[in-house]
């Protein structure tokens, strides 16, 4: 589980703020940018992105340090940046990002509802692909979390951010 800091301003590019950068943060970093460039009509509208400088942390909230499978919360971020517009608080967004701007399938989505359960979060954000394999989720969590889908990239930032 991982917060993801975006800053944006004047100039071109993006900046990865930790160091060492951890590689597979670098690659989410990477694929979250590229959707943000071939989708910024749709996102973004009239803003370019490719005229702004983007400056990112990524910040782990526990063990897991490497970054990797972070495209779609990275782009939710940066699109918010741009936007100026928050992400929703207590909301955890799933689903690996590829380059091509399709979302793969979650391995485990039970698990990944029980941990977002763990960490007191309100909202899970996940592909409406995961639904079905969500039949398994116990009835008491179902209760303690509330989890919306998303069909596509677009989809999923918009719903990750604050009207």
């Amino acid at each position: 589980m991982y917060r993801i800091e975006v800053a944006v301003g004047p100039g071109s590019g993006v900046r990865i703020l930790n160091h060492p950068q951890p590689p597979a943060f670098r690659e989410s970093v990477k694929v979250g940018e590229q959707n943000l460039y071939a989708r910024a009509k749709e996102l973004v509208g009239d803003r370019d992105p490719r005229s702004h400088e983007f400056s990112i942390q990524l910040r782990a909230m526990d063990a897991d340090k490497s970054g990797a499978g972070l495209g779609l919360p990275v782009l939710v971020a940066m699109v918010g940046a741009l936007l100026e517009r928050n992400t929703r608080g207590g909301t955890i967004i799933v689903g690996p990002l590829n380059l091509g701007g399709s979302i793969e399938m979650l391995p485990n989505p039970v698990a990944i509802a029980e941990l977002a359960v763990d960490k007191k979060a309100t909202t899970l954000l996940m592909p409406i692909s995961a639904r079905r394999a969500l039949n398994d989720l116990p009835d008491e969590l179902w209760t303690k979390i509330s989890i919306e889908f998303y069909s596509d990239p677009t989809d999923a930032v918009f719903k990750g951010l604050i009207e």
